[in-house]
Order: structure tokens, then sequence, then C-alpha cells
């Protein structure tokens, strides 16, 4: 259902039931003032006859006399009968039916006479008893002619006012239909923000909100654009390595040929790393879901990145702070913080030279946050460059790194709502990753 027609049908609706509940009130009190007006006619043509009988010479009025309308002065339609009080009926009107009136009740009565209902009212004056009388069919003829006069304008202004409802609804929802032209108009790769004038201010937000998603978007494309031309620039490097190793082995014998083979194997294993950051950082950034439904502490996330990171020769982690943290387990999945903290560990390894020792201390800030601390001991990075160093494929020196593994940490950090911090020191660099801890069980 579009929504057009689904605001007609609720405000339509609404319209017919408060117009329904209005005519209903105003043809019911019609109804009442009709029937009202006509007993008052009644009254006063009652009234009317008994102010002209006085001047009328009392031999007209002799048992079972037939007046006209216009000597009793009443309309034409209605019945009048003129009675004594023993019951005689002195003198009745043409339209008075054969059969006389009840007149022993004064006031207003309805009665059946032959198959006719009517409605009389009798007044006592002078010794004479008065009534006046019309037909209740004649009544309601009338009231279905006055209510219909009533009610056909209601019905004409309530269906004109659902087709200017109709009317203007469209008329309200055309910007929608401008932008739903502008969006089907753009092409697929197309993220430049949309520009529509004369917007409401309702709309506004929606096509701000819109453009802030293109921009996201471009941001996105111009991101893995530079993540494919760097990943391919990066490949292609330790492939080209390996081709050429693998070439003069094949041409040479001996220890130039093994040489050759082991120079492939390192470019191999080059080639192997990068690969699996280009994995870890697609898998991250890509919302793949890591919880296993394990947990780890902050101690035991410590000793299993110190040791994956150990596996490859290089300076020695010392770990400190490990018996003052909370025993409570982090806030994220165990791999991921596993991986960021053997990120920072390769990471310091790498530009540290050996004999020196690579400090990782966690300390507790607070009851539900611990902080890793990872010092190497390198050269020194300037303040400006410290935005560069969660680049892509940025490198600070001649490492044998391929630039991945801060971005890796920054991705995972942003994923579990982590800090990451850098802090440049005078003999290398303190990088340090604050982690929220689980809450308590109650």
């Amino acid at each position: 259902m579009s929504l057009r027609l689904r605001l007609t049908l609720t405000l339509g609706s609404a319209f017919v039931l408060l117009w329904a509940l209005a005519a209903t009130w105003m043809l019911f009190d019609v109804r009442n003032q009709l029937m009202q007006s006509l007993d008052q006619r009644l009254a006063a043509s009652a009234r009317m006859v008994a102010g002209l009988l006085v001047q009328l010479p009392q031999p007209q009025l002799s048992e079972g006399t037939r007046l006209s309308a216009e000597q009793l002065g009443i309309e034409n339609g209605l019945a009048c009968q003129i009675s004594s009080l023993r019951g005689e009926i002195l003198a009745r009107s043409h339209a008075t039916p054969d059969s006389a009136l009840d007149a022993q009740r004064t006031g207003f009565h309805d009665q059946m006479i032959g198959d006719t209902a009517w409605r009389s009212f009798t007044f006592i004056q002078n010794g004479m008893r008065i009534t006046t009388a019309d037909r209740l069919d004649e009544r309601s003829a009338l009231q279905r002619s006055v209510l219909l006069a009533a009610a056909l304008p209601v019905f004409v202004a309530l269906l004109g006012s659902l087709i200017v409802l109709w009317i203007g609804i469209g008329n309200g929802l055309a910007p929608l239909r401008r932008i739903r032209t502008a969006l089907a108009q753009r092409s697929a790769d197309s993220v430049e923000p949309l520009h529509i004038e004369r917007l409401p201010r309702e709309l506004t937000p929606l096509v701000e909100t819109q453009n802030q998603l293109f921009a996201r978007i471009a941001h996105m494309l111009e991101r893995e654009r530079r993540l494919t031309d760097d990943a391919a620039h990066e490949l292609r490097s330790p492939l080209t390595a390996i081709k050429t190793h693998l070439q003069v082995a094949a041409m040479t014998e001996g220890d130039t040929a093994k040489r050759a083979l082991a120079q492939a194997e390192v470019g191999t294993d080059r080639l192997h790393r990068i690969l699996e950051q280009l994995l870890m950082l697609a898998r991250v950034e890509g919302r793949v879901s890591f919880d296993d439904g394990l947990s780890c502490t902050a101690l035991e996330v410590a000793q299993l990145a110190i040791a994956d990171a150990s596996q490859q020769p290089g300076p020695h982690i010392e770990l400190c702070g490990a018996q003052e943290v909370s025993l409570r387990p982090l806030a994220m999945p165990p791999t991921l913080a596993v991986a960021a903290l053997r990120n920072l560990l390769d990471n310091a390894r790498r530009h540290t030279q050996d004999g020196t020792t690579i400090r990782l201390t966690i300390s507790q800030l607070d009851e539900s946050r611990v902080r890793f601390s990872v010092q190497d001991h390198g050269s020194a990075i300037p303040p400006e460059m410290l935005e560069r160093l969660t680049e892509r494929f940025w490198r600070s020196g001649e490492g044998e790194g391929s630039g991945l593994g801060l971005s890796i940490v920054k991705a995972i950090a942003e994923r579990c709502a982590c800090d990451l911090r850098f802090v440049p020191q005078a003999d290398g660099l303190v990088v340090e990753l604050v982690v929220s801890l689980q809450a308590p069980a109650p």
C-alpha cells in the first residue's frame, strides 16, 4: 500500500467518522426542532381558531357543520374539530376525518383513526373544545424532505473534503517523489550528494543523512581502492623476489641454488604473513563474528600474545604488573584481544634492536577497565607522524613489516570500543590499549 493511500485512508476515516458524528447530531437536532415547530403550529392554530370563534355568528356552529380552512383561519392540510364539553361535535374542517377526533384529553397526544396516525392538540375555551391535528405520515414525508435537504450538503462537503485531502497529500508527498526520481536517475557508482531545491524542513534531515551516507560510501570505496592498489604493490615485491630466486636456483647448482631457494622461502613466508594480515583486516572490518563463547582475563591474553610473538627470533618481552590486575574477563572476544596485542608486540620487536627488552605492562585503570602498555626502544617518531602510524602499508622505516599490524589494531579497537593511544618517547614509542572488563555477575 502506498504512503499516499495509507494517509488518505487514515485521515479520510477520521474525517468520515467526525462528519458522521456531526451530521447525526445536526440531523437529530433538526428533526427535534421540526417536530417542535409542527407541534407549535398545532397549538397556535387551535388558539387562533378559539379567537375566531368569538367573532363567528353562533348559528353557524350547529352540530356536524363543515367549515373551510379559510373560515377557521388555519393552514390547508390541518384538521380542526370544535366540540362541546359534553362531546357534541359543533363544527369541523374539511380535512378532518369522518370519525371524531379524541378531544377528551387536553394538550398533545397521538391517536389512530382508522389506518391513519394523527398528532392532535386540544384546547378548551368558552365552553368549547378546539382540537387541531395533522397526519403523522405527512409529518414523516416533510421530515424526510428536510433531512435530505440538510444531509445532501453534508455528503457533498464530505466527498469534496476527501478529494481535497487526496490532492493535498499528493502535493505534500511531491518532494519525496523528487527525491525518488533523483535517486533513480543516478548511476550505480555515483556517490555525489543530492541537491534538491525547495524541500520542506521535515525532509531536509533525510536528504542530509542520505548525503552523509554517500560520503561514507565514497570514503569506503576510496579506502578499498587504496587498499587494493597498496596490496597489489606489496604483493608484487615478494612474488617478484620468489620468481627471481627460483629462476636462479633453476639455472645454478650447489650452494648458490640452495641460497636462492632459501631466499625464495623467505619471500614465501613474507607473502604468507601479508595475506594473513589482509585476511584478518578484512574479517575485522567486515564484521565477521568472532564470538566463540570463550572469555579470557587480561593476564591470559597477555601470556597468549607473548607466546605467539616469541615464536620468531627477536628482543625479549618482559611482562609487568600481572599481579595487580583484575581477574574479571575482558569485554571482547579473546581472538581479537590476542590478535591486537600480538600485533603491538610484533611491531615493537620489529623496531627494537636485539639486546634490548620490550616491556608489556598491564595496569588497572578503574573497576571496569585495564590498560595494556607496550614500550619499545626504537628510533624516536616525530609527533606529526603519529597519525600515519595506523595507515595501511605505511612504514616508518625500512623494516620488514607490511605496514598492516597497527591498522589491524586500530580496526579491532574501533570494533570493540577500545581506546588506542600512541605516546612518543625519546628512545622509542609507548602504545596503550585500554580495554573494558565484563560486568561482574549478579
